[in-house]
């Protein structure tokens, strides 16, 4: 089962001050789908303004990516620059 690591405190809001925990999921939609349940309003924040780490690397916008079971997945809020 992956585990979910929030960085910085953007996503910590909606978790309750929760920053790791397990989710049943194996893509990175049905990650997203479970968290939005778990959590609602995380989904959101996701989607808009994170980006999602999985065992080091980083995926944007990648619905279809399949997590390894063990997968270390870290939601890393975006940083704005132009």
């Amino acid at each position: 089962m992956p585990t979910v690591t929030i960085a910085g405190s953007a996503g910590l809001r909606f978790t309750r001050g929760l920053a790791e925990f397990e989710v049943e999921a194996t893509t990175m939609r049905r990650l997203i789908t479970e968290l939005e349940a778990r959590f609602p309003g995380l989904g959101r924040e996701i989607d808009e303004g994170m980006a999602v780490a999985v065992n080091g690397e980083i995926h944007q916008d990648d619905y279809a990516l399949l997590l390894p079971e063990n997968a270390e997945i870290c939601l890393i809020p975006k940083i704005a620059g132009g």
